[in-house]
């Protein structure tokens, strides 16, 4: 159900204090000029993207949080279950999340990345009983992006900088306050303490002063079909796109929907000295060179060439045919892995060589 009305920021300002008391609310936050998704305990600790006073100072923030809200539904470091020894047992201790949570300000990239992330640990069967036991108790209350930043591609991933698809709430920022839309019933029980006025018919959103620029995109980038991809697999485009790549793997950790992951029993022991396991589960990146290296010390991806195409591959080709993505492919459109690659690789290029290569 889509209900919309009208609050102030004071109002939005009250209710974000009221959530934080309650629970646990994630936003972006300013930590040293970057931009980083934090548990916060007040309102004012939330870094609004754009020109803000921040400590009395005038203040430019990204568009949009350094790394995506993949690492809230899908943590970098994650404990699964704990094993200890009793006598001659061995005891399974399982840690499943139980607090409820409420991640305010993601751009709809963000809430793409969120979904992306459900058919694979979720709507695929057996479900991921730690990822499904956290996702559902968190809230997405996302804000309509004020523009598209200049390494961002949404628009041509199927997605826009307004979209309310994958969110709960969603918020549009005007000068005299924000315009709510509650996507679906989620979204109400916390709208409930939203003080705002409801009635959209006293509402001329003629009259009120918008924030977001939604002009074109400032990056087109021509997106593969599925068919077409299979016959780029052998090209040489690869080696010539992953000259320069260090398999640093920055790009999957800043990526929405990079859901790889290394699981592993670490050993500890209590004051007592008595011995303790505990099994972690952590990112991994099959951009790394070690990558499902096996016994023999095998490695099916060898090179960066093969490394490159198999992510992008797995953006445009495996996760969609694999998870049912109904049409959608794996890749929001952020930009984050441009702007983070140290040597400069930029996935809309690749797309570009492929997109000539498939009409050659």
């Amino acid at each position: 159900m889509t209900f919309e009305g009208f609050c102030t920021k004071d109002e939005l300002a009250d209710w974000l204090d009221k959530l934080a008391a309650q629970l646990s609310l994630v936003a972006p936050v300013n930590e040293n000029g970057v931009l980083l998704y934090r548990e916060v305990r007040s309102s004012k600790d939330i870094a609004f993207p754009g020109s803000v006073k921040d400590h009395m100072v005038e203040q430019e923030y990204p568009l949009r949080a350094v790394i995506s809200a993949k690492g809230i539904v899908f943590p970098s470091t994650e404990l699964l279950f704990k094993i200890n020894m009793d006598g001659g047992q061995i005891l399974l201790e399982e840690t499943l999340p139980d607090k409820q949570q409420v991640v305010f300000g993601l751009p709809p990239c963000d809430a793409r990345g969120v979904r992306i992330m459900d058919s694979v640990f979720i709507e695929s069967q057996p479900p991921d009983v730690h990822y499904a036991a956290r996702r559902e108790k968190i809230t997405l209350v996302g804000l309509a992006c004020r523009e598209m930043g200049a390494s961002c591609f949404c628009t041509s991933c199927g997605s826009a900088p307004d979209d309310t698809r994958d969110m709960d709430i969603m918020l549009s920022e005007f000068e005299e306050g924000y315009l709510i839309q509650g996507i679906n019933e989620r979204s109400r029980s916390l709208l409930t303490q939203l003080s705002y006025n409801s009635n959209t018919s006293t509402i001329n959103l003629d009259q009120l002063n918008h924030k977001t620029k939604l002009g074109p995109s400032p990056t087109s980038v021509a997106i593969p079909d599925i068919e077409n991809m299979a016959r780029l697999f052998d090209n040489e485009v690869w080696e010539k796109v992953s000259e320069s790549c260090l398999s640093c793997r920055i790009c999957s950790y800043v990526c929405p929907t990079c859901r790889c992951f290394d699981v592993r029993d670490e050993m500890y022991f209590t004051e007592n000295r008595d011995e303790y396991y505990q099994r972690i589960r952590c990112w991994d990146s099959c951009s790394r060179d070690a990558y499902r290296r096996i016994a023999g010390g095998h490695t099916p991806r060898a090179d960066e060439a093969e490394r490159l195409r198999n992510r992008i591959f797995c953006k445009f080709n495996y996760l969609p045919q694999q998870y049912s993505l109904k049409g959608d492919i794996a890749c929001t459109g952020c930009g984050r892995c441009i702007d983070a690659c140290p040597v400069n690789i930029d996935i809309t290029e690749i797309l570009g060589y492929l997109a000539e290569v498939a009409h050659e």
